[in-house]
């Protein structure tokens, strides 16, 4: 039997953390047994969901690199998928949901209650044969006891959640249902339909909840909640993809560091855990870094000239060798992408910012004629490369008396327009000899003109 499994999110405004995450165990579980992966959209609620709302999930799933083997291209309900199971939105079903409430209305199985249509629910106790949490027995409660029958479709004719899912997974195929804990109570409902339709149903994994670092439910207001964030913030999708594995699943070992094609080789329902993740974006935070360090220089001059242009900041017009050198210094200082617009815009600007106070701290009355020297000396340098250019201001400073930094501030300020960033000796070479006058004539006009 070929896996089947399926995300089924719903478009409310943006795609939770947790429905990320709970996409990822199904994409990787697919990936890992050669089964399918199918993106269903749960739109049934046309007051709350919008086509936009459906980008944006595809845009995440997509920038996660979650490829869907059956789902919809567009967020057009009404455009095409790929895939023979579809339509892959619900709310292009409803000939399927209605053919199948007949069936159930001819067999006895459900009967009209008050304008809605309501499901014979069977009065013993149902089992959940669950792959993470192991048999589940939910008892019913007290008001369910007296009549657990439950509503298919509202008496204004719209089909409710416990339905569609169903019939949806039936008609699709779903060998798994991977989902959050909080679907294990919906579950006996869902099995006695399956078997209201003479089918056997899938196989459950319920996943643990992802709470706060405090313990609490995470909800859609707290910090970290929209996968938008990490997109908007300059997260590298692999790190995300690797952090958000990690909630709820342990490979042995107890390793942090994981790649994509690992997980895959690595992922099975019977390694998720029992209890409940606790979401740490300060672990993510040094995760990232730890990716950015590690990363393939052509993926991170990728995802940082991204970075650059969302900032305003136009690469194009500079050689390509230009712009990966003044990348590479940026590289081990980084530890997310929004960062790098603060590190590396000095590159692309024709004159930087100089900031009067700085200027004042740096550039002092005594400091000028040590600062004039090392211009000259700069400007006399034969191999202008930061091993020379740093053997040089450290011989000079020696000459004079005087710590490094006397010299090195002035200079990375004048270089800048900053006083932290990459390595000075080498941001003046990716800079050149010219850049580098040019800019040290600037700052020291600037700072010693006459009043």
């Amino acid at each position: 039997m070929k896996v089947r499994v399926r995300f089924a999110p719903s478009p409310t405004g943006f795609l939770h953390i947790g429905g990320a995450r709970t996409a990822l165990f199904n994409w990787l579980y697919a990936r890992h047994s050669g089964g399918i992966f199918i993106l269903r959209i749960e739109d049934t609620d046309a007051a709350r969901n919008t086509q936009e709302a459906v980008e944006v999930i595809l845009q995440g799933l997509r920038w996660l690199g979650l490829d869907w083997d059956e789902g919809p291209i567009t967020g057009d309900a009404t455009g095409p998928g790929k895939g023979e199971s579809g339509p892959y939105f619900q709310s292009q079903r409803k000939e399927n949901y209605r053919r199948r409430v007949e069936a159930l209305l001819s067999r006895g199985l459900a009967y009209e209650h008050e304008g809605a249509i309501k499901f014979k629910m069977p009065r013993e106790p149902i089992v959940v044969p669950d792959l993470v949490v192991g048999d589940v027995t939910r008892e019913l409660t007290d008001r369910e006891q007296l009549d657990p029958d439950f509503i298919l479709v509202r008496s204004d004719g719209q089909p409710v959640f416990h339905l569609v899912n169903v019939v949806d997974d039936l008609e699709m195929g779903v060998t798994h249902v991977i989902r959050g804990e909080d679907h294990l109570s919906n579950t006996p409902k869902h099995i006695a339909l399956f078997r209201a339709f003479g089918v056997d149903p899938p196989n459950y994994a319920h996943i643990p909840l992802i709470l706060n670092s405090d313990g609490t439910k995470m909800s859609k207001r707290d910090q970290g909640a929209s996968l938008t964030t990490y997109l908007d913030e300059g997260y590298a999708p692999e790190a995300v993809v690797n952090y958000l594995a990690l909630l709820g699943w342990s490979p042995k070992g107890n390793r942090e560091k994981i790649s994509r094609a690992e997980l895959v080789e690595l992922f099975d329902l019977p390694q998720i855990l029992r209890h409940n993740a606790r979401f740490d974006l300060t672990k993510l935070k040094w995760l990232n870094a730890e990716y950015i360090r590690e990363m393939d220089a052509d993926r991170f001059y990728e995802l940082a000239v991204h970075a650059l242009t969302s900032a305003g900041i136009e690469t194009k017009e500079f050689p390509v060798e230009y712009v990966k050198a003044a990348l590479d210094t940026c590289k081990e200082k980084v530890k997310l992408f929004t960062e790098v617009p603060s590190f590396a815009d000095f590159y692309f600007q024709d004159e930087v910012a100089l900031d009067g106070e700085s200027l004042k701290k740096d550039f002092t009355p005594e400091n000028r004629p040590r600062l004039l020297r090392l211009r000259e000396a700069i400007s006399g340098l034969g191999p202008f490369n930061a091993d020379t250019l740093g053997k040089n201001l450290q011989s000079i400073a020696a000459d004079l008396g005087v710590k490094a930094g006397v010299l090195v501030h002035p200079t990375r300020l004048a270089c800048t327009g900053k006083t932290i960033g990459p390595s000075l000796y080498h941001l003046m070479e990716v800079l050149g000899k010219e850049r580098v006058l040019r800019r040290l004539d600037r700052a020291l006009g600037i700072a010693y003109s006459t009043p």
